[in-house]
């Protein structure tokens, strides 16, 4: 059977969210996502070779960890995503979970999920996804900062966010509005990149197959 796109799941979600939104209700998500795929990536975005910080980390009941401590010495992919509060991270979440945890465990590669929401967001992704592979909270956004895809809400996002109970200083550890572009990272177990997949466009996704397809090329 053929498992449907992450693409075609995302583009399904916008639908129902238009149909569904009173008229002009999500412009300032429309004017948003329109100006970040016109940036395009940054420039500054860590390229393979770079080693990625051992960046300190909260589990779901708020211990403290880091990230080299959470991989284990095993290669590792890593998700980074905005949080709970966003539809398109858990349609993205739920399909690495069906579609892409099964083959890295068979490689013993670590699966490993980041945002910067506070560790009751991070149990509640857990929860709603029936997620198996671990996810943490980044305090600050340091991952991607240090990476260079961090990123923030316009302040008409943000207002619009608000009016749906979403309230993403409120949501984050730090209590400010900053977060990851949602991104992939294939990272040795020396913590060095190896490819990276960066979605300015929090919309869209990185495909399971194409990660896999990275996994294959690169050995």
């Amino acid at each position: 059977m053929t498992t449907e796109s992450l693409a075609a799941r995302t583009a399904a979600l916008t639908a129902s969210m238009t149909s569904q939104a009173p008229a002009g209700f999500l412009t300032p998500f429309e004017a948003e996502q329109a100006a970040l795929r016109a940036a395009g990536v940054p420039a500054g975005v860590a390229k393979p070779g770079a080693t990625v910080p051992d960046v300190p980390l909260l589990d779901a009941a708020g211990e403290p960890t880091s990230l080299y401590r959470v991989t284990d010495g095993r290669p590792a992919v890593i998700v980074t995503f905005r949080g709970a509060w966003g539809p398109y991270c858990n349609v993205a979440l739920s399909a690495y979970e069906a579609e892409l945890l099964p083959v890295l465990a068979e490689r013993g590669i670590a699966l490993v999920g980041i945002s910067p929401q506070k560790p009751e967001g991070t149990a509640s992704t857990l929860e709603k996804n029936s997620l198996t592979f671990p996810v943490l909270s980044d305090p600050g956004n340091k991952l991607a900062t240090e990476l260079g895809f961090n990123t923030a809400p316009t302040p008409d996002a943000l207002a619009t966010l608000a009016k749906l109970g979403i309230d993403v200083a409120g949501l984050n550890t730090d209590g400010t509005t900053g977060l990851p572009m949602p991104s992939v990272l294939l990272v040795d177990a020396d913590h060095t990149l190896r490819w990276i997949d960066v979605h300015p466009d929090y919309t869209t996704r990185t495909e399971a197959a194409d990660v896999v397809a990275a996994l294959d090329a690169l050995g």
